[in-house]
This record gives C-alpha cells, sequence and structure tokens, in this order.
C-alpha cells in the first residue's frame, strides 16, 4: 500500500496510525504463543481451595465432616470473629499416625477410597481428598492428634500449606484441628468476606445442619465463648430438633414416614396451619449428608397442595435411607446436591411420607423425568387431605378468623377503619380538627371550624380530582370490583389495585409510614442467616414503620411493625422479608428497598377473599378508571376489559 500525504501533518499521523497497528498486532501474537507451563502446586492450592473453601462455614463443614468419618461420636465446633480469625474443631475420633498426619495435607490424600469402583457407592460424607490441602493452603493450621493405642500424639503447625513445626504432643484420643486468620495470604478472597456477624451466622446455620443429620452424634457447637447448642447424641431424631430448632418448633411437628424396601423416609413435618414464609426450615438429608434438591421440595409441598395459603411453606427435617449406589454425591465440589438414580420411588417415598403424616390419602403427582436432567413435575391431582385423623390439623380459616393451635389470630381490621376520624396536625395549639382518610391518605372536601378559639376561623382542605364517570355494579367472588363504563366491563383485583396504591405512595415518601406498637414484644425464632438478614437491614426497615431489636442466638424482638399489617404471624412476614432482602440486597441499597415496600404493601393491602364495603371499592375503581393504577407492584395487571362485542360473541348475538 501506497501513502501519499497532503502536508507534513498527515504523514506524520499516518505513520503514527500504521506504528499502533503494528504494535496492537504483536502484542495480540504474543499473547496467543504464550507457552503452556504447570501450575506451580501452591498456585493449585489456592485454586482449589477457591472451590472447596468459600468462607468459614465451609472450612467448619469439612473439618466436622472428616471427624464424623473418623468415628467420632462428640464433637466440638468452636468459632471467633466469625470463624475468620479462629475455627477448632475437636472430636474423640480414631485419630492419626504421625505419618498419616502430614498425608493429610497433600491434595487428593484420603483413607476414604481405594479404587474406582467404591465411587459407584460412597458411604462417606467426604472422599475427595481435597478439604485439609484446600484448607491449610489459604490459612494458618495447628494440629493436634493421637490413634488409639498410641502413647503419644502428634502436633503439626502449617501456613499457607507448609510445615512450620512438627514434634510429639500429650493428647487424649481423637482429633483437633485449629485454623486462624483465614485467607491470611489471599487478600483477593478477604475482602469479599461478610462482616463476622453474617460469617458467623452462616457458621451457625451450617453446624446446625450437620447437627440435625446425626442424631447419633453429640455436636457442641461454642460461638465467641458462648455455647449456642449441645445436642444429646442419642440417636433420638426428637430429642435433636428440639435442641437445635427449640420447644415451639418441634412440638408443632407430626411424624412422618414410609418404606417401601428401597428407599426409606422418616422424620417430621409440619401442620399446614404452622406452614412458614420460607423455605428456611425444610430440611433434607440423604444417607445422613444434608442436601439441597428440587426433587424432594416438590415431593414435600406437593404433599401440601390446596391446604397452604399461596405464598406459605411448610417445614421438615427428613431422612431418607437408601442403597448408596442409589445416589450419586460425586456432583458438587461442597457436596451439597445429589442425584437418584430412581427418582420417581424418591419422589413418591418424600410424598407419601407427608401425605400419610397429614391425613391424606391420593395418587401422586405427575412426573416427567428428561434424560440427564432432575424430575419435572407436569402435574399434581390435589390429594384429599383428612384433616380429623391428626389433632395438629386446623380447619380451613373463615371470614371471621380462627384459632391457630390454641393462639388467637387477631381479626382483621374493620373496614370502617380505613375511613375513621383521626386528629389532624394542627397548624397552631389552639387548633383542633378532624380529617377523613381514604387508602391515599388524601382528605375529602371538606370545611372545618375551630371550636376551641371560640371564633369562627375555618380550616379548608382542597377538593380531589373529580371522579370519571362509570357505573357500579358489584363485587365477584370478595376479589373482583365490577364496573360498567361506557359499552366495557372492567374487573378489577382489588388486592392488586389496592397494593399499587399503598407502594405508590411508600415509593414516594408521601408522609411519614405510620408505625403500629405492640402491645407485648413478639420474640420471633428464626434460621442464624435470617436473623443475620434483619438485623443488617435494620437501617432500611426502620423509616417504614418496623422496630426490631436483637434477642440473642437466633431470636429477634419486634416491638412494632408499619399500620395496616396483620400481627397474627409475624414470624412468617420476618422470614419473607429475610428472604427478600436477601436475594434484592445482592443487586443494591435501592433495589432492596423496593422489594421491601412490595412486601409491606401487599400486607397492608386488602386480602382477596373477604368482604369489603361499596366506599372501599368505589375508592378503588376511581383510581383504576382515572389511569392512576394499571399494574401491580409485581406486573400483573389490575383489571381486565371486557367489550360489549365480546360478550356478543360469546352468546351468538353477532
Amino acid at each position: 500500500m501506497k501513502i501519499v500525504p497532503k502536508d507534513t501533518a498527515t504523514l506524520h499521523s499516518s505513520l503514527f496510525t500504521i506504528h499502533s497497528i503494528t504494535n496492537i498486532v504483536k502484542t495480540r501474537t504474543l499473547t496467543y504463543m504464550a507457552r503452556i507451563k504447570t501450575l506451580s502446586p501452591h498456585l493449585a492450592d489456592l485454586i482449589a481451595a477457591g472451590e472447596v473453601v468459600e468462607r468459614p462455614g465451609s472450612v467448619i463443614k469439612e473439618l466436622v465432616e472428616n471427624s464424623i468419618d473418623a468415628g467420632a461420636n462428640s464433637v466440638t465446633i468452636e468459632i471467633k470473629n466469625g470463624g475468620m480469625t479462629y475455627i477448632r474443631v475437636t472430636d474423640n475420633g480414631c485419630g492419626m499416625s504421625p505419618e498419616d498426619a502430614e498425608t493429610a495435607f497433600l491434595r487428593h490424600a484420603t483413607s476414604k477410597l481405594t479404587s474406582e469402583h467404591e465411587l459407584e457407592a460412597i458411604q462417606t460424607l467426604g472422599f475427595r481428598g481435597e478439604a485439609l490441602a484446600a484448607t491449610s493452603a489459604v490459612s494458618k493450621i495447628e494440629l493436634v492428634t493421637r490413634e488409639q493405642g498410641a502413647e503419644m500424639g502428634t502436633r503439626l503447625v502449617l501456613e499457607g500449606g507448609t510445615v512450620v513445626e512438627r514434634g510429639p504432643v500429650g493428647c487424649p484420643q481423637g482429633t483437633s484441628m485449629t485454623v486462624r486468620d483465614l485467607f491470611f495470604n489471599t487478600p483477593a478472597r478477604l475482602k469479599f468476606m461478610k462482616t463476622d456477624r453474617a460469617e458467623g451466622s452462616f457458621v451457625t446455620s451450617v453446624a446446625m445442619r450437620i447437627a440435625l443429620s446425626r442424631p447419633d452424634v453429640s455436636i457442641r457447637y461454642i460461638k465467641d465463648g458462648k455455647e449456642e447448642f449441645h445436642t444429646p447424641g442419642d440417636n433420638r431424631q426428637d430429642s435433636c430438633i428440639y435442641s437445635l430448632m427449640g420447644r415451639d418448633f418441634a412440638l408443632n411437628l407430626i411424624p412422618a414416614a414410609t418404606d417401601d424396601g428401597t428407599v426409606r423416609v422418616e422424620g417430621y413435618v409440619s401442620a399446614p396451619k404452622d406452614a412458614r414464609g420460607s423455605r428456611s426450615s425444610q430440611f433434607f438429608f440423604v444417607n445422613g449428608r444434608c442436601v439441597k434438591s428440587k426433587l424432594l421440595q416438590t415431593a414435600l409441598e406437593q404433599a401440601y397442595k390446596n391446604n397452604l395459603f399461596q405464598g406459605r411453606f411448610p417445614s421438615c427435617v427428613l431422612y431418607i435411607q437408601m442403597s448408596p449406589g442409589l445416589v450419586d454425591v460425586n456432583v458438587h465440589p461442597a457436596k451439597t446436591e445429589v442425584k437418584f438414580l430412581r427418582e420417581r420411588q424418591v419422589f413418591d417415598g418424600v410424598y407419601y411420607a407427608t401425605l400419610s403424616a397429614l391425613g391424606g390419602a391420593g395418587e401422586a403427582p405427575v412426573m416427567e423425568i428428561s434424560p440427564g436432567t432432575q424430575a419435572v413435575i407436569k402435574s399434581a391431582p390435589a390429594p384429599e387431605p383428612k384433616p380429623a385423623s391428626f389433632s395438629g390439623f386446623a380447619k380451613a380459616p373463615s371470614d371471621r378468623g380462627v384459632s391457630y393451635g390454641g393462639f388467637a389470630k387477631a381479626l382483621a381490621k374493620p373496614k370502617d377503619d380505613y375511613f375513621k376520624t383521626i386528629p389532624a396536625k394542627a397548624e397552631t395549639s389552639r387548633t383542633k380538627s378532624y380529617l377523613t382518610m381514604d387508602f391515599d391518605t388524601e382528605p375529602q372536601q371538606t370545611v372545618f371550624n375551630d371550636f376551641s378559639a371560640g371564633t369562627n376561623e375555618y380550616i379548608k382542605i382542597t377538593p380531589p380530582t373529580p371522579r370519571a364517570e362509570y357505573t357500579f355494579i358489584g363485587e365477584a367472588m370478595n376479589t373482583y370490583i365490577i364496573i360498567q363504563q361506557g359499552e366495557e366491563l372492567l374487573f378489577i383485583d382489588k388486592h392488586a389495585a389496592h397494593e399499587r396504591m399503598i407502594f405508590d405512595r411508600l415509593q414516594a415518601g408521601k408522609g411519614e409510614v405510620m408505625s403500629q406498637p405492640l402491645l407485648e414484644p413478639w420474640i420471633c425464632r428464626m434460621s442464624g442467616s435470617d436473623v443475620e438478614t434483619i438485623l443488617e437491614n435494620l437501617p432500611l426497615l426502620e423509616p417504614l414503620g418496623y422496630e426490631i431489636d436483637a434477642f440473642g442466638g437466633d431470636s429477634i424482638a419486634i416491638r412494632a411493625v408499619p399500620a395496616d399489617t396483620d400481627a397474627g404471624d409475624l414470624t412468617a412476614h420476618m422470614e419473607e422479608l429475610a428472604g427478600v432482602l436477601s436475594t434484592s440486597g445482592r443487586q443494591g441499597l435501592e433495589a432492596a428497598r423496593e422489594e421491601v415496600l412490595h412486601s409491606v404493601a401487599c400486607k397492608a393491602a386488602i386480602k382477596a377473599g373477604k368482604p369489603s364495603t361499596k366506599e372501599e371499592l368505589t375508592l378503588l375503581a376511581d383510581k383504576v378508571v382515572a389511569g392512576e393504577i394499571k399494574y401491580c407492584p409485581h406486573g400483573r395487571p389490575v383489571a381486565v376489559i371486557f367489550t360489549k362485542y365480546e360478550l356478543d360473541r360469546k352468546f351468538k348475538r353477532t
């Protein structure tokens, strides 16, 4: 290519461009021509640690599983500062010899597998041989161990995966592993850790799940010098659940069991009246391993179909036993997910065990299984439960309220309360007046006389925008408002419309959110992670009318909630809020605030299926007809239109 510049400046510019392109080509060529080399063992360990050791809770899981595999029937877990600076796991298992103690920290070193055939039927919690190597690569570890029959134990000190001290030591039989300064040599990982409180709550959740999985092992958990729980280790599921989940949770469970000779399911499920606002209290254990499984979750919830309110979830602690050859646990680095060889049988086991506990009978839902994927539920014939067959089943709630397990649920606020007169803020100290309030806190047109002043002073309120013309017809099914406008019929979802109205007002910040103090604090016991999520987001919740304090352990004390919030089951409400915050919090504070407003608006809105006054319905219809409300906060339409032409076609009049 020949360059013919018009002047010197153009020539310089052209030469600079050619030089830049040449450098880019050279750089890319060097990048693509980089030589392939083997990573150093230390760098490989750091990369492997990212898969196995994500946070302190991951370390606890791996160490305790090793203790259980070593035959321990007593394990003590201790952490400080959320596990970031101090973790110690002590057991009374078989211990290790001096030679095995050092070998245990090498990658892929394990005593649990000897051949590839054993992978087809894994009977231990751990088997990869990566946990200790990955943990030691990113922390400082002190190991003290003594095997049975040995006179002396062994002490090893490692930093970043390298042994810096070794020698004999006097100690009891078993193993004690102390992990300090997690991620001290990987600042890129350290900066992604959450607060000590958040990490500590996650460790508590992990320790509790492991303790639930093995009622035959006594597990003691100490957090920052305080004992959080101590299971008896008597091999009784009920006593283990009681010590970990508390009295209220344990006493509301119903025994569930089934056995077809291949899959045995036993444990406990909650009564429909004790359903919660999230799935955080669903625990599934397969051959002693805590797992996450969409298949098991779906089987459980299908058994409750038509017995739960929307947005409510059952609780359970279910133990599934089967031949190790029928389950593959080697599908996830953290071993939290499994695959079943006979998904249909596993699904049926959980479904029928739950259904029998609820006193129902029926056929299992139709299930499609695609090759290489988890089971997919196509349809589920509604089972016919028999509430009378067990005492824990409450009657279906009526329009007037229902008693839940001996605790009378507060009746919904009378509808006239939405239009009650409340004191207005006085412009002067001697002015006293009253306003009539509607859903949107906009005053009706009225004039008030100041009687207290003894004069003819008046306070005038600006009238609202005139109402659009339509004919109010009525309400169908206590859910849909029916109005006629011209030659169109509008069916309005009253709950969705009111929910949107409240959401818009809250989001716009029109006035201070009214708070409703409780006569007595509501003590709410939830999972440790849910408690931490609520406490971390108090600056977001307090302006919305919530007043919440930590109550120790896995409990919070609720002292006030937003006005119009049903105080009948605040535990479910808090669990729902925690789930919303934990999901939306990753997207930023504003996203979390919007999701909380969605939840608050939904709880405060009038409920579908409940009677409403004509005044309430016409106020909602006014907003919809005026075009102020089109969709609920979740994106659903609030109104459906049927034209006269569409109706005529239905009746064959066209």
